[in-house]
């Protein structure tokens, strides 16, 4: 189970000697336990070796590139990522959430903000349970969908599970539980991200844009999220709780 409180392990992965130093003791100075890798390969012998609660991944590495490896890490772990980005590469940054990443900071960046970014997503995925416990608890329809809120599947009429990031689940949610209501982005982003949104942070548009293509997919599906022109996004479908 993934810790919340510091002692969470956390795991930087950095060929900038500086940058991992500064990390490594900001981490230790607040509580957390920290190792470090300066690539893929290290990032892999670390994951090997012992659990990891977090992973913060810089996105140019020798070798690999960040984007590379949290692609590699989303195709079979649930491991909360952070990206570290260069300023101004937001097509980068994008990229990374399109993959899979939690969230990302662009250098330089405020120590404390990371360790906010740090906290805000421990706590998303401590939220998140066992996958071995039983189905049940509070669960939600809409639009043909069952949301399964103890075990955060979302699951089609078919009966197949849709396979939704930590960031599209958590944004689906803050839909859900605002239905027919106009969300701005920021928001959205404060919503299900825990956090306050940046000046041209759009994030929030690459999530639903994910969203979008995975809950409206085949032809003639009804349209769910209405992008409202200045003002945000509405969720259409009537929201049933069972």
């Amino acid at each position: 189970m993934i810790k919340v409180e510091p002692e969470a392990h956390i795991l930087i992965v950095d060929d900038d000697a500086e940058v991992r130093q500064l990390l490594t003791r900001l981490l230790r100075e607040n509580g957390y336990r920290a190792s470090v890798a300066r690539d893929g390969r290290e990032l892999r012998e670390a994951l090997a070796a012992q659990p990891i609660d977090l992973i913060i991944l810089d996105l140019m590495l020798p070798g690999r590139s960040g984007l590379d490896l949290c692609r590699e890490l989303r195709s079979g772990s649930v491991i909360p990522i952070i990206m570290l980005t260069a300023k101004g590469e937001e097509t980068d940054r994008i990229v990374g959430l399109e993959i899979g990443a939690d969230d990302y900071l662009p250098k330089p960046f405020n120590p404390r903000e990371l360790l906010a970014r740090i906290r805000a997503v421990l706590r998303r995925a401590a939220a998140r349970p066992d996958a071995n416990q039983p189905i049940g608890g509070r669960t939600i329809s809409f639009a043909g969908y069952t949301l399964d809120t103890q075990r955060r599947e979302v699951i089609a009429q078919d009966g197949v599970v849709i396979d939704l990031s930590g960031g599209e689940y958590d944004l689906l949610l803050a839909f859900i539980e605002h239905p027919n209501r106009v969300l701005s982005r920021e928001q959205l982003l404060e919503l299900s991200r825990n956090r306050s949104a940046e000046p041209f942070d759009r994030s929030i548009d690459v999530q639903v844009s994910r969203l979008r293509r995975k809950l409206e997919a085949g032809e003639g599906a009804p349209a769910l999220i209405k992008t409202v022109r200045g003002a945000g996004y509405l969720f259409l479908p009537t929201v049933r709780r069972l």
